[in-house]
């Protein structure tokens, strides 16, 4: 969800530079013209699929941790999980074996 937020902030500042920028006092002909504003909108239609894209893309991995937070709280797996025998492990930590420099 971060990253759908992040990557939609960036697209909106890329969209408001896009718009705040002067227009070139230079034009050129309606030929010139007309090809660059439709090369403009190729590009929108570009960044609106990569969009589309990294939405659906999040949302099948969102699907895909429910699935795996669920699988983890299934009654089957506490007695691993809940194990009282078993010493709980900080990733945090430094392991014991390792060498202090």
């Amino acid at each position: 969800m971060q990253l759908l937020r992040t990557t939609t902030l960036w697209l909106l500042l890329l969209l408001i530079g896009c718009s705040s920028a002067d227009p070139d006092p230079d034009l050129g002909p309606r030929v010139v013209r007309s090809s660059v504003c439709q090369e403009h909108t190729n590009l929108h239609n570009r960044m609106d699929t990569v969009e589309k894209t990294v939405e659906d893309t999040l949302q099948h991995l969102e699907g895909n941790l429910e699935d795996l937070l669920d699988t983890i709280q299934d009654p089957r797996w506490s007695p691993l999980v809940d194990s009282p025998a078993q010493k709980t492990l900080d990733v945090l930590e430094d392991p014991p074996y390792r060498p202090q420099e």
